[in-house]
């Protein structure tokens, strides 16, 4: 699947840092631990949410490098992921007139989720932050308070986290997150 979209991109060097990136998102993404022991929704919406989550925070990352490099990595990871919705939505079956109608509420769900998680981060108790894990991360299901109260703990944390790391890693595609709570 990477070798794919490196393909996608070209393969220029800036383009491989985008693949890395999303690499070590879809590898934490698909801890099983968010799905065994924190319960989201081991469905096609709960996996998409939870690269969704990841993205989010990476590119909250780059923001704060502040950066033309930092801002050119954060759109080319973005372009990146919507390209692996794309593929993958052609993999499942579906057609390729319904395609680009899905990918369009996919990123639309993308930007109303970044805000959510925004303002969720930014306040200072975990109840916006809750609210928007419970609609976006859980959707229809119902969630334990004390699942909400770790998804928030861990968003932080993971936050937290990338903050800690060095531009100079970050921007070579070198992000770590931190293990998903018990």
């Amino acid at each position: 699947m990477f070798n794919r979209l490196i393909s996608f991109f070209g393969g220029k060097r800036n383009d491989a840092v985008a693949v890395d990136l999303y690499r070590r998102i879809i590898e934490q993404a698909r801890q099983p631990a968010f799905y065994s022991r924190l319960n989201v929704p081991d469905s096609l919406d709960g996996r998409f949410d939870m690269i969704v989550l990841h993205s989010f925070l990476v590119m909250r990352r780059l923001r704060v490098s502040n950066t033309p490099e930092a801002q050119k990595l954060s759109q080319q990871l973005f372009d990146l992921q919507f390209a692996d919705m794309d593929n993958s939505l052609r993999e499942i079956g579906v057609g390729d007139l319904g395609v680009g109608k899905k990918v369009k509420v996919m990123a639309q769900a993308f930007l109303g989720r970044v805000e959510a998680y925004e303002a969720g981060l930014t306040a200072t108790d975990d109840g916006i932050l809750t609210d928007a894990l419970s609609r976006n991360l859980y959707g229809t299901t119902q969630p334990a308070l004390t699942g909400l109260i770790a998804m928030a703990g861990y968003m932080r944390a993971a936050d937290q986290h990338l903050a800690d790391q060095r531009d100079a890693e970050v921007l070579a595609g070198n992000v770590d997150f931190p293990t998903p709570p018990a």
